[in-house]
Order: C-alpha cells, then sequence, then structure tokens
C-alpha cells in the first residue's frame, strides 16, 4: 500500500482551516481517519502511525479514537459489503437461516471478510425495510423478501466477483 498518496499536509491544511487553533488537532483526526479509509477502505496500522506524527498525537488516542466509530475499520473489506439484517422482522422471516447459508457457501464468519476480498459478511439490527423482510443490503443495494430466488442471485453475483 502506497502510503504516500494522500498528502496529510495539504489535507491538514484544508481541514485546519474550518477549526479553530485551540483544539486544532484533536477537529483534524476524524476528518483524516476519513479522509484515509475513503482512499484505503481502512485504516492500516502504518498509515494510524504516520497520522500520529504529522498530528503529534499518541498512537493510542488515535485508535481510541478511532475504535468508538463503527464506521472505522482496522482491517481491509470485501468489494461488497453484504449485511443482513437481523431485527424482529427479518428474524422470524428466515434471516438466521440466510445468514447460516451465507457462511457456509462462502466460508466466512459475521465480521469476516473472503481470502479473494469478494465480500465482508455483517450484520445488522435492523434496516428499517421491515415489510420487505428479511432484507438484506449489498453495499448500499437492498434487497428485500430474500428468499431462495433473490438470494440466489445475490449468490451467483459474489460468486461471478471472485472469478
Amino acid at each position: 500500500m502506497d502510503m504516500d498518496r494522500i498528502d496529510l499536509d495539504s489535507e491538514i491544511g484544508r481541514i485546519g482551516a474550518h477549526i479553530g487553533a485551540q483544539d486544532r488537532r484533536r477537529g483534524l483526526l476524524i476528518p483524516l481517519l476519513h479522509k484515509i479509509q475513503e482512499d484505503y477502505g481502512y485504516l492500516s496500522g502504518e498509515a494510524l502511525e504516520r497520522l500520529s506524527k504529522k498530528l503529534e498525537m499518541p498512537l493510542s488516542e488515535i485508535y481510541s479514537v478511532a475504535s468508538f466509530y463503527h464506521q472505522f475499520y482496522f482491517t481491509p473489506r470485501g468489494r461488497k459489503i453484504v449485511r443482513v439484517c437481523m431485527g424482529t422482522a427479518c428474524h422470524v422471516r428466515g434471516a438466521g437461516k440466510l445468514l447460516d447459508n451465507l457462511q457456509q457457501r462462502f466460508n466466512v464468519g459475521i465480521g469476516e471478510t473472503t481470502e479473494d476480498m469478494a465480500m465482508t459478511l455483517e450484520t445488522v439490527g435492523c434496516v428499517g425495510c421491515c415489510g420487505l423482510a428479511p432484507v438484506i443490503t449489498v453495499n448500499e443495494d437492498i434487497l428485500g423478501e430474500a428468499g431462495s430466488k433473490n438470494l440466489e442471485l445475490l449468490l451467483e453475483s459474489i460468486e461471478e466477483d471472485q472469478g
């Protein structure tokens, strides 16, 4: 990974222009974490060490902040982020079975990424589409009524991405 792709000095200047001098380092931290993750897909140890030096902030403080927020990831993620809704309506309509099917078919656990980086599997508490239960999201797309036919289409598209 080429960590020099992000020009931290220009990002600090761009973001810092909107932050008061009093708490500049802390004000820069979250936007810079977002920028690093946007460019690389996750927050690598190398990137966080570099950020720690640039901001003159302890690495432990950076990890503390980044690990507090669920939108930050410390490992690479798949090209397709598959989230199975485990809310009440989805659970009652077979979300657990769908999740088991995905885990077995792709040999991946919850929160894990397939070896070929095709898919990361996650669960969510509720997508807010209870009338379409069970629901799976793939990146930003919603797959409602994820019964056998719709699920098969999803599985095939993931397998195509693996090839």
